[in-house]
């Protein structure tokens, strides 16, 4: 063990010791615990909290962290050692306090308020457990009306029916709403504009709590209020909050790029563009795909008809230089069952469900790419 950079280092815990659980506080310092307690809540944690060190099997040897209070320390010193304890206080003067974080065998010493940030971040971790990320695919239009918003539901709506964590994002705020298409602009939870001061970590699970559930998935919409913006720095909190979550998220995105949509490329693991068969629409398509993929490096094209002559999906794949997703069928009842509340992908038996599912059967034999 030796101190390094303001860091006492061992090795990295192992993944058991990762999983989900409450970080435990020791501490008698009211003002530090309400600090604690704060930060805490912002990663979406409940902690338990001691003024000493709990009894057999009140957290000390359990808990995946430990934060210790600089006044606890000397009432701490016998206990078990372990990994994952934190030493937090506040005075940047007192060097005293690495030779008390050296006798309780601390991971980290933690002086207030400097590593609030990198505070929540590990309460984060701790809380949410240590999993892949999910897999996480971006639907876009390659020109306008192409049913990119009606692939994206449809993906969303087959991954939940089939067991898996789905979170549904919309990325357009001109689009109308996302919820709208799903049937449930009524439903309670929060929209995009919620989100809007959000800036580094973003609780996952308290971010999946907070939104609308629709057809057994979370949908991350816009309202329909005034704000058409949401800053970059909040964009990228949300959507590595959604995917620390695992299982699948599917995203909405506009034919446009702004710095909030260049953040969710670069999180994207795969990328379709939706292109209906004809030749306008394999022109703009193409203009879309020049600029998309410049940030996300796998573009595949799903391509829908009917087609024009000449035309069939391989070929346009071809003449976009993409390599090719599937034929996106054309589902003649799907606007008469949306008028009855029926989201997109709802009927099992319809053509889009059976691709939606091959897509997403491709993604698991690929170990979560497709």
């Amino acid at each position: 063990m030796e101190i390094v950079a303001g860091a006492i280092t061992h090795d990295r815990p192992s993944a058991a010791e990762g999983r989900q659980g409450r970080p435990l506080i020791v501490t008698e310092d009211v003002e530090l615990l309400d600090d604690l307690l704060r930060l805490c809540a912002a990663a979406g944690a409940r902690p338990e909290v001691h003024h000493g060190v709990p009894e057999r099997g009140g957290g000390w040897e359990t808990a995946p962290l430990v934060l210790v209070g600089d006044d606890a320390a000397r009432r701490v010193r016998g206990a078990v050692r372990r990994r994952g304890v934190v030493l937090v206080g506040r005075d940047q003067d007192d060097s005293g306090v690495w030779q008390r974080a050296v006798e309780i065998g601390a991971d980290h010493v933690l002086l207030l308020p400097d590593g609030e940030q990198w505070l929540v971040d590990r309460i984060a971790d701790v809380a949410e457990g240590v999993g892949p990320p999910a897999l996480t695919v971006g639907v876009i239009g390659g020109r306008g009306g192409a049913g990119s918003s009606t692939l994206a539901c449809a993906l969303a709506v087959t991954s939940a029916r089939e067991g898996r964590r789905t979170l549904l994002v919309d990325a357009d705020p001109l689009g109308g709403g996302l919820d709208v298409l799903l049937g449930g602009e009524t439903a309670e939870g929060l929209r995009w504009p919620a989100f809007a001061a959000s800036r580094g970590r973003v609780g996952g699970g308290a971010l999946e709590e907070s939104l609308p559930e629709l057809h057994a998935l979370r949908v991350l919409s816009w309202d329909r209020g005034d704000c058409v913006a949401i800053a970059p720095e909040a964009v990228r909190a949300v959507l590595a909050a959604a995917r620390r979550r695992g299982g699948t998220v599917v995203v909405d995105l506009p034919r446009r790029i702004d710095e909030g949509v260049a953040e969710v490329l670069a999180q994207l693991d795969l990328g379709l563009l939706v292109v209906p068969a004809e030749l306008r629409a394999v022109a703009a398509a193409g203009r879309v795909a020049s600029v998309i993929g410049m940030v996300l490096r796998d573009l595949r094209v799903a391509v829908r008809g009917p087609y024009a002559p000449g035309l069939d999906d391989k070929e346009v794949a071809r003449l976009l230089g993409l390599p090719l997703a599937g034929e996106v069928p054309v589902e003649a009842g799907l606007p008469v069952a949306q008028e009855r509340g029926a989201p997109p992908g709802a009927d099992t038996r319809g053509p889009l469900a059976r691709f939606c599912s091959a897509f997403w059967e491709r993604a698991a034999v690929a170990g979560g790419g497709v």
